[in-house]
């Protein structure tokens, strides 16, 4: 027989020291993700949170040669598709927890911010999704099967991490493909869940600003791009305290200038900017409702005719600081782009369920945070996608380490049903084997031993 300790409680796995070190699982339970019997809640969320990093999705995997390693389909989407569990809940505790102690390892003067943006989840190929919407693609310019997924995020300028989200349907029924599932129980959170995705974007993200605050996340900006830096956002704003600086279109709005109304075109010509190179300047101007803000004038590097205009509801800033701190907006862009081409968000399932969709999505941030965790931790530079392969590869070795150990586990115990003489010349070749292997292979059977 040989002795040896449970392999998860052993391995140096960074994923599985983030998650004893954050306590999900008590995070979990505080967000009613729990299960009455069976396999516990936390293991299914491990098991769905590290399927990525297996490089197959739940089919493939529990038709692989690997499938005893996991329970029954059924225990998978019925944890999805729960409706009384509160992932936005979970979500925003996990993000606080987290950005507790990044805040820690900064100078408190040290800028943090709030990035509000959005992108779309295509789902064009489905039909009885509940909630499908068509929605607009800003990149693509065209209308899209699928759902607005509204992201809010913080940054310090070093991390990013993504606090909320809210998967917008469509607030005009006429947009909607499907409408709420009828069989859903109105006093659940997966209703509440539902009920928000039909709100109207600017609505729906000084929601997740309040409940970013209440949840002791605080910020000194909001930033944003053009679709929200409006008057009615400033307002809002501004009554939960916060500061703002976004991109402005150039529309009909005018500003109050020197007592006059003006475009912002017009207010340019105010500029001297012979000399200029990226920034024309900047002047201090009032909104139709009275609110003071400071509009900086940015070249377009795109096209140089044209410029770009920042505005910023903290006077006090200069014009460079404006520009530095909105630079920071481009994190969630990044953000983005990692978790749909690394962590499959969107395309991992393709679930009919609006509660598998908000879950899956909540396990996708998380996967996002946990790398994040690592990588602050390590104090190194790798990009995601390098730190991505790295936990594959990982993981795999973590298998192989498994399978090594049960094997030299199943041929110990064999020797049992020989002759004492005979086993002790085997466990003498045993030996001089293991001491003819690199440090490595020694290294996973460090911890067996010989029972007399």
């Amino acid at each position: 027989m040989i002795n040896y300790n449970d392999h998860f409680d052993h391995t140096e796995n960074q994923f599985f020291t983030a998650i004893k070190e954050l306590k999900l699982g008590m995070l979990l339970r505080q967000s009613n993700i729990t299960k009455s019997c069976g396999i516990p809640a936390l293991k299914v969320f491990e098991f769905l949170l590290l399927l990525v990093f297996q490089g197959k999705n739940l089919f493939q995997f529990l038709n692989s040669k690997r499938r005893e390693q996991a329970v029954s389909k059924n225990t998978y989407y019925r944890f999805l598709n729960d409706t009384s569990y509160n992932w936005r809940k979970f979500l925003v505790l996990l993000a606080a927890r987290v950005i507790s102690a990044f805040t820690q390892l900064t100078r408190p003067e040290r800028i943090r911010v709030f990035v509000l943006d959005d992108s779309v989840i295509k789902r064009n190929r489905s039909k009885q999704v509940e909630l499908l919407a068509r929605v607009y693609d800003h990149v693509e310019h065209k209308f899209q099967k699928g759902f607005t997924l509204l992201t809010l995020g913080w940054s310090d300028g070093y991390s990013f991490l993504p606090v909320g989200f809210n998967m917008l349907s469509s607030a005009k029924k006429k947009n909607r493909y499907q409408e709420i599932s009828d069989s859903i129980d109105r006093r659940t959170n997966g209703y509440k869940n539902r009920n928000e995705s039909l709100m109207a974007k600017p609505q729906a993200a000084v929601l997740l600003l309040k409940r970013a605050l209440n949840a002791g996340i605080h910020a000194d900006y909001v930033l944003m791009d053009s679709w929200f830096t409006t008057e009615p956002m400033l307002k809002e704003l501004q009554g939960i305290g916060l500061d703002a600086i976004g991109m402005v279109k150039q529309l009909k709005q005018r500003y109050l200038y020197q007592g006059k109304s003006y475009t912002l075109p017009q207010l340019r010509k105010f500029m001297r900017h012979e000399n200029a190179v990226n920034i024309f300047g900047s002047v201090l101007v009032h909104t139709r409702d009275g609110i003071p803000v400071k509009i900086v004038f940015i070249r377009n590097r795109n096209k140089k005719s044209e410029c770009l205009y920042l505005l910023s509801t903290d006077c006090s800033l200069n014009e460079s600081e404006i520009v530095r701190i909105y630079g920071n907006r481009w994190s969630i862009e990044c953000f983005f782009k990692a978790t749909k081409s690394l962590l499959k968000l969107g395309t991992e399932f393709q679930s009919r369920s609006y509660d598998a969709i908000v879950s899956h999505t909540t396990i996708v941030f998380t996967r996002y945070i946990l790398l994040e965790w690592i990588r602050r931790n390590q104090n190194d530079q790798k990009t995601y996608g390098e730190l991505f392969y790295l936990l594959c590869e990982d993981i795999q070795d973590m298998d192989l380490t498994t399978s090594l150990t049960s094997l030299m586990a199943l041929f110990v115990e064999q020797l049992s049903n020989l002759s004492i003489g005979i086993t002790a010349i085997i466990k003498s070749k045993v030996n001089d084997w293991m001491q003819s292997q690199a440090t490595y292979i020694q290294a996973l059977f460090g911890n067996l031993c010989w029972e007399s």
